[in-house]
């Protein structure tokens, strides 16, 4: 089944911009995901295990490098266009 994910990243900290990069640049290197950045958040699209696989390890990554951090996550089954 094909997702589309729309993420945002809140890192609670005076220098946000370092961690989003980060993350963003964590998840362009899956080849099963594509990823889309714009202003507000990024969208993943791919099937639901590589996408919500990526989403575990690299969330999990940034909870362990920051003290403070909120992820806001929208998940859509069967996005048009698939």
């Amino acid at each position: 089944m094909r997702v589309a994910v729309d993420i945002s990243l809140y890192p609670l900290d005076a220098d946000f911009i370092p961690p989003i990069k980060d993350v963003i640049e964590r998840l362009n290197h899956y080849d099963s995901v594509d990823v889309t950045t714009n202003s507000m958040s990024t969208q993943l699209f791919g099937e639901f295990d590589d996408v919500m696989g990526a989403l575990q390890v690299e969330i999990g990554k940034t909870f362990e490098q920051l003290p403070k951090a909120v992820f806001a996550i929208r998940i859509l089954n069967n996005p048009l266009g698939s």
